[in-house]
């Protein structure tokens, strides 16, 4: 991971690109991305009739394309984008393409180590690539694909033998298992989903249906000696490895662990937990009644409730969280089971301070972006800001945004808002 203590942070605005002269260079400009230090900023470009790359701070890539999206900075600042040309379809990053075309290449993500990972059609099979590199094996169908924490390791849900078309027996029976890195596990079952990691890249579990009706969950294949209504996706306490996930028992939702009910209280719904780093807490969105969400930390639920809660973050420390409301149209931001004051037509996930003191959340409002921390608005709004970064000190927050046509990167001080 890149560090972040070697970023500028002095307090001030710096304009980094004059992104409103590039309509003059270009015939369109779309789909602007910041990378996380503030100091590039890229966006997909047309350069001639049917011909588009890239472009990062003023300067196009040299290869043009038939089309470019799904631009996205890596963690160390390099911009990928997936392009396609006559057809055939690759990852481009920072100008170089992965050394082979493809029938579709789609979902980017990245490692820690740097490393960049896509899933792949080729020859209508479908697997995964880590830095250009496939697996060995391909599937006829793979999806929900996963990246370890490494970066290096890989995982999917995958059909493992084909079926004629309304073979519900054969169905029945199981066609579907988990690759990892593109060696299916020896047990099938009727479907897989949602495949995870451990902290330590080595363990996979995840959400299998055994039959119409059973549902449980699998941990390198070997399933808990428990079946319930249904389940959602699993995760490793990223200190002990038990596994935790939703499950449904009588109607209702509560947590389980290694195939025990985890949770004395039970609600309308329960999903999205996540473990605080030490494993200590379990935090998770549920719904105390139907249509009425909140979050819950080891069971014990907020008293504040929205329609729909989305985005939950867990501070570092693990003792604290946040997460979105929203109440029709409006967004509110709801931190420790207080919703901050103001509503938003979009907000987005919040993001907490290194030392778990402060929260910070990107926000829409009447056509423009700003950022809120802890409760209270920037001074200045934008026509596009990107999600906020602390400084390792917790003190500074890093604002990358364009207004008027200039792309700024900003240093604010915490009591600046």
């Amino acid at each position: 991971m890149p560090d972040a203590s070697t970023w500028d942070w002095n307090p001030g605005k710096r304009e980094v690109q004059d992104v409103g002269s590039w309509s003059d260079k270009f015939e369109w400009v779309e789909e602007f991305h910041a990378s996380p230090d503030g100091e590039k900023v890229g966006a997909v470009v047309k350069t001639g009739e049917m011909e588009f790359t890239s472009c990062v701070n003023g300067e196009a890539w040299d290869e043009k394309f038939d089309r470019v999206f799904y631009s996205r900075f890596s963690p160390d600042g390099r911009l990928t984008g997936i392009a396609q040309s006559e057809g055939e379809w690759t990852l481009c990053v920072d100008g170089q393409n992965w050394p082979e075309m493809y029938g579709y290449i789609w979902d980017t993500k990245f490692g820690p180590d740097g490393s960049i990972i896509c899933a792949v059609q080729q020859d209508m099979e479908y697997g995964m690539g880590v830095d250009g590199v496939l697996w060995e094996k391909f599937y006829e169908n793979a999806n929900n694909f996963s990246v370890a924490p490494d970066g290096k390791n890989t995982a999917a849900a995958v059909q493992v033998a084909s079926t004629p078309q309304a073979d519900i027996d054969l169905f029945q029976k199981g066609l579907y298992s988990v690759a990892v890195n593109g060696e299916a596990w020896d047990t099938v079952f009727m479907n897989c989903y949602t495949p995870v990691f451990d902290a330590e890249s080595k363990r996979v579990a995840c959400q299998v249906r055994r039959t119409l009706y059973d549902y449980t969950i699998a941990v390198d294949g070997k399933i808990w000696q428990r079946e319930f209504q249904c389940v959602w996706d699993p995760c490793f306490n990223p200190v002990t490895g038990v596994v935790a996930a939703p499950v449904r028992l009588g109607g209702a939702w509560t947590m389980a662990q290694d195939g025990e009910v985890a949770w004395g209280k039970t609600f309308a719904q329960c999903w999205h937990q996540q473990f605080s780093a030490d494993g200590n807490n379990l935090w998770a969105i549920v719904a105390p009644s139907f249509g009425k969400f909140t979050v819950a930390k080891n069971g014990d639920a907020w008293s504040v409730v929205s329609p729909v809660v989305v985005d939950l973050a867990v501070s570092p420390d693990g003792n604290r969280a946040a997460a979105l409301g929203k109440d029709g149209y409006d967004y509110s931001v709801i931190v420790d089971g207080n919703r901050w004051s103001g509503s938003f037509a979009m907000a987005w996930k919040p993001v907490f301070s290194p030392d778990s003191s402060h929260v910070a959340a990107k926000v829409e409002k009447n056509g423009s972006f700003t950022v809120v921390l802890d409760g209270k608005p920037y001074s200045e709004e934008f026509d596009q800001c990107f999600e906020p970064v602390f400084s390792p000190c917790s003190q500074k927050v890093l604002i990358p945004a364009i207004k008027d046509g200039k792309f700024q990167r900003i240093v604010a001080n915490v009591s600046d808002f």
